[in-house]
């Protein structure tokens, strides 16, 4: 269904958004969109930069949790 909007069709689309909300409240919609688009992307390197860093310590503060007998694994 949308594969068959065109340009015309997008064009009148954004006059009528336009028309209903006006230029101010459109401009402002954006500037938060853009916002919101920028603290996405700085959560993201931020969490790719704390599985970098914090796979290491995991690794080295990683303890073993695996029964040592079969009386231990059948009491857990």
């Amino acid at each position: 269904m949308l594969n068959n909007i065109g340009l015309p069709g997008l064009l009148l689309i954004a006059v009528v958004v336009l028309v209903l909300f006006g230029r101010g409240k459109i401009s402002s919609l954006m500037g938060e969109v853009g916002k919101g688009i920028t603290a996405f992307k700085k959560g993201v390197d931020d969490g790719k930069k704390e599985i970098e860093e914090g796979s290491a310590e995991a690794a080295e503060t990683a303890r073993d949790v695996t029964p040592e007998t079969t009386e231990d694994r059948d009491k857990a």
